[in-house]
């Protein structure tokens, strides 16, 4: 090697994680055997091959090496066993994939190398030192911070899935710190990831700030008696001894006893048929015929390479590193050449054209640049934004706003992003821009009324004026995220916004259970971007600020990326929805229902403050009464709001069995131990759980719900969440009207205080059963779906079969048991958690669980069935299609894993029950419409299998059939049930009695 040359060192470990992690579960159609790994390894080598020129490198490598861990055993073991403690064994499906990717290196015409006793990390430091030594420049592909130290004016890194070389700067922008001070940096800090120790309460900030200040490691730690924090200079003094160890532990070796010299790592000419008999052994047929083709083969004539896989124990593979998770590596998932379809068929599925002009944009050469965005001052240059959105077909949308309620608050901006690829049609750039609207400025006093608007900005009535003729047109597709939201506060200016996509929803409609879908989340999974946090631009606590106080040029940088992330989002997002055959669960079940909602939240209900004032004097009476009893079992007076004298109590003072101790040390009173003790007819946790339950009624509903009258409306406003299950269920909040009991008679007298206004009443449809009606399509149970078709008490017909008790005359009791069985069948519940529910042994328990599977075999057949196909998926369906991702039903640990089949189990059934009322809710409106009740029916609320609509006196008796019939024809067409649906109906001057 001489001066002149460039070394690629590619981190082979961390490009397998990055790869697994990207990628749906693949597998090989011939013979299962996993593969997705492997082939995000093949895609990203392919392509830093043949593109390395064009990215941000921009040269070609004239040496190359990957690199591998060789084991989890190496001399830092030898230092600290604790070394890595805390990391968990590779996933199963990976471990075979660790000697195919070596397979695939070698198939590569790449060199190979690993050595034992050292990390990966280790080769590279010895490679790169030796190789800069003699002249040449050295690109480490990989973006861990562990390898930052190496970073030199002729050593750099390359962060593939960003397409972002990483320099000096770079690493001093991101850590605060050049290259050669990152050793001291990380030996204060330490590493949880690696159980590298640290000093406690030392973050990277901190290090950062002792670093300039004393110059390096050594004198910080000589003069550590002089800092003034207490508390820092206390843990320092006292961790020198850790900080030694962190420094052995993070400095990498640069003397490795290597395998291959730098001269045998010279990039060769690629064996076109060596490489193509692997990938087609491996059925990459897409990647096979690129191939073929760049490297001029007849891909028809070369035979598959034979391949040897060991699914044996994971030794020769790296531990598994949380930071290669998809939360940070994703977007490995998106780049052109790493794209996988959902059904498995083939890992580099192509992506519909029409979907987006250009997708390779988001990933190629298109780093989010905040200093390129514009603030829109004047009419004139919102126009032609507005005329280029209509030219470019769509525009990314979002609102800045004062409140969190919809409701209530006030439009202080708009921002726009859009496609332009009037530079080149090749390729796709996006521009992002804030409208400032209603910015304020004056007194420093945050109360004061003296805050003039700010100069510069466009008059609100003209620029909704502007935005209307954009956001109401039907050919320009309107992207936001949670678009509800904006939905809301643009309706309450006169705009109905038509023709959009919603990015939360389209991550909601693809992963659910995979994470959350909110809009820094999903940037950070697929974009690799970490937005400006909105604290950064408001503040916090005390120092925290509305948004129309925020200065024009801050709103400008946060707003602005907000659309422009969204707009990046929506091209990585709608094409996987295409791909994975979802975009009939999107389009059905999703989009159609955000004006839906966005209508019930703007109606609100009345609620009653007298009848509310009235039950929290009732509660508190009835909590203080709970209180002498409590005190009296106790044998002494205490805090009975608080855990740790209540565990006192119970655990240490009376002994009580089954106690535990949470990480903070205190006994764990939570639900679930006192429901246990009181299970097991200890008094006093049941006196603790009825005065849990009574003041969580008071303090949430009868105290709170006065509080959430509009002061124009003087209604009730709540706000419905799309995204937050992991079945399809909608979640209410500010406030939760979704949990008021319904079952005791504190819960219903809370729902005697939703009333209908004059001349109305308050018409509640509820589903009949619904869940074991879908059960009973799902399983396709005999008895069930007879039962039902001839409308028998299906908790009746269930005793009857298994206690072989007639219908007529039955015992309540024995009914109650069917019906708890019924429904507890459905969560997947335990012998112990029947046991306790009906107050019985356990062994009965069983046994009643066991008849159960014995008369209704399908239903047992179901649950394995739906487990077996959760482990080889990862996911379950609805009979609409839905998943619900469950990613730890293969635990090892058997707690969680029961606790994921118990869920997967519950979910298609869960979910669909779910789907029906959501197409319900879709399809009501219009078919009141049409019906000519519009005006006189409005649906207000649904809460679980309800929905609950206020109705003129006059109208009632002609829209209940209307609401009933769509509600029970709600699956149709998409799924024609083995089992009616059931409706009922009642119309009353509250909730309660309609109910």
């Amino acid at each position: 090697m001489k001066n002149g040359d460039h070394l690629f060192l590619v981190d082979g470990s961390g490009f397998i994680f990055r790869a697994f992690h990207a990628l749906p579960a693949l597998t090989r159609k011939s013979d299962g055997l996993p593969v997705g790994a492997v082939s995000g390894f093949c895609n990203m080598m392919w392509k830093l091959l043949t593109e390395a020129r064009d990215t941000s490198v921009g040269v070609t490598p004239t040496h190359l090496a990957v690199i591998f861990d060789y084991s989890s055993k190496t001399f830092r073991k030898d230092i600290y066993p604790e070394y890595k403690a805390n990391r968990s064994a590779p996933p199963e499906e990976l471990i075979p994939q660790f000697g195919l990717i070596r397979q695939a290196t070698r198939a590569f015409n790449l060199p190979c190398i690993e050595t034992e006793g050292f990390e990966a990390d280790d080769i590279i430091a010895t490679y790169a030192r030796k190789a800069e030594a003699l002249g040449a420049d050295v690109t480490i592909v990989s973006s861990d911070k562990d390898l930052m130290q190496l970073v030199t004016a002729n050593v750099h890194m390359y962060d593939a899935m960003k397409d972002k070389q990483i320099g000096i700067p770079d690493v001093i922008e991101k850590w605060g710190v050049p290259p050669e001070k990152m050793i001291d940096l990380q030996s204060l800090t330490g590493d949880s990831t690696d159980n590298i120790p640290g000093i406690p309460g030392i973050g990277p900030k901190t290090a950062a700030q002792l670093l300039e200040e004393y110059g390096d490691l050594d004198t910080l730690m000589a003069r550590a008696s002089e800092i003034k924090q207490n508390k820092r200079r206390e843990n320092i003094l006292a961790g020198a001894e850790a900080v030694k160890l962190s420094r052995q532990l993070v400095t990498l070796r640069t003397d490795v006893p290597l395998e291959l010299e730098l001269d045998a790592l010279v990039l060769e000419r690629q064996d076109g048929p060596k490489l193509v008999g692997f990938l087609k052994t491996m059925q990459f047929n897409s990647l096979t015929k690129r191939v073929a083709d760049a490297c001029d083969c007849d891909a028809n004539a070369i035979d598959p390479s034979p391949i040897s896989v060991e699914w044996g124990d994971a030794a020769r593979g790296p531990d598994l590193d949380p930071k290669d998770t998809p939360t940070n590596d994703t977007p490995a998932a998106e780049s052109a050449q790493a794209k996988a379809s959902a059904d498995g068929t083939d890992a580099q599925g192509a992506t519909p054209a029409s979907l987006t002009a250009s997708r390779d944009a988001v990933f190629k050469g298109q780093e989010i640049d905040r200093s390129a965005y514009v603030t829109i001052r004047d009419l004139e240059a919102l126009t032609q934004w507005i005329a280029d959105a209509k030219d470019c077909g769509l525009v990314a949308f979002d609102t800045e706003t004062t409140s969190l309620d919809p409701m209530q608050a006030e439009l202080v901006g708009v921002s726009l992003a859009l496609q332009d690829n009037s530079t080149s049609p090749d390729s796709t750039k996006i521009r992002a821009a804030y409208v400032p609207l209603g910015h304020k400025a004056g007194a420093d006093d945050l109360f004061s009324d003296g805050l003039k608007l700010v100069e510069g900005q466009i008059p609100l009535g003209a620029a909704l004026d502007a935005l209307k003729d954009l956001l109401e047109d039907t050919s320009v597709l309107k992207i936001a995220q949670n678009l509800k939201y904006d939905y809301l506060v643009m309706k309450r200016h006169g705009i109905t916004i038509a023709g959009f996509d919603d990015t939360m929803l389209l991550s909601y409609v693809l992963e659910a259970g995979n994470g959350t879908h909110g809009m820094d989340s999903l940037s950070e999974r697929w974009l690799g971007h970490t937005p400006i946090p909105y604290k950064d631009v408001a503040g916090s606590g005390k120092s925290l600020v509305t948004f129309d106080r925020v200065e024009i040029e801050k709103a400008t940088a946060y707003a602005a990326e907000d659309a422009d992330v969204t707009l990046r989002l929506w091209l990585v997002l709608k094409p996987r929805l295409v791909a994975a055959g979802l975009t009939r669960v999107y389009e059905r079940l999703e989009r159609p229902l955000i004006p839906v909602l966005a209508m019930m939240e703007e109606r609100g209900i009345t609620i009653d403050r007298q009848i509310l004032s009235r039950l929290s004097g009732e509660l508190a009476q009835k909590a203080a009464a709970f209180e002498d009893e409590i005190y009296e079992l106790a044998g002494e007076r205490f805090n009975v709001g608080s855990p740790k004298q209540l565990g006192d109590i119970l655990f240490g003072k009376m002994g009580l069995p089954g106690g535990s101790k949470t990480k903070t040390g205190q006994w764990s009173t939570s639900a679930q131990v006192l429901e246990d003790l009181a299970a097991q007819g200890e008094p006093l946790p049941r006196k603790i759980v009825d005065w849990r339950q009574l003041t969580k009624l008071k303090s949430t509903y009868t105290d709170a719900l006065p509080g959430y009258v509009h002061p124009e409306t003087k209604r009730v406003h709540t706000s419905y969440s799309m995204a937050a299950t992991t079945t399809g269920r909608l979640s209410s909040s500010e406030p939760n009207l979704q949990n008021i009991p319904v079952r005791n008679a504190e819960g219903r007298k809370i729902r005697t205080a939703f009333i209908s206004t004059p001349g109305h009443k308050l018409l509640s449809a509820d589903y009949s059963q619904i869940e074991l009606r879908v059960l009973a399509h799902v399983a396709d149970i005999p008895q069930l779906r007879q039962a039902f078709a001839d409308d028998i008490d299906i908790h009746a017909m269930t005793a009857s079969e298994m206690f072989g008790v007639p219908i007529d005359g039955m015992p309540s009791e024995v009914r109650r048991r069917a019906k708890a069985i019924n429904f507890g069948i459905i969560y997947g519940i335990s012998a112990f958690g029947l046991a306790n529910q009906l107050s019985i042994e356990r062994s009965e328990a069983s046994d009643y669980i066991k008849k159960y599977f014995e008369r209704f075999p399908g239903i047992k057949d179901y649950m394995e069935s739906t487990k077996e196909f959760a482990r080889e998926h990862g996911y379950v369906e609805t009979i609409f299609g839905r998943r619900a991702h469950y990613p730890e039903i293969k635990s090892s640990n058997a707690s969680v894993r029961a606790f994921n089949e118990r869920a997967a189990i519950n979910a298609p059934i869960q979910g669909a029950a779910a789907d029906i009322i959501r197409r319900a809710m879709v399809q009501i409106e219009p078919a009141l419409t049409k019906a000519g009740l519009g005006e006189k029916t409005r649906m207000l609320l649904q809460v679980h299998d309800e929905l609950i609509f206020e109705v003129e006196d006059e109208a009632i008796e002609a829209a209940m059939p209307v609401i009933i019939t769509t509600m029970e024809n709600a699956a149709m067409p998409a799924v024609s049930m083995r089992v009616p649906l059931k409706v009922e109906a009642r119309a009353a001057h509250n909730w309660d009695e309609a109910h």
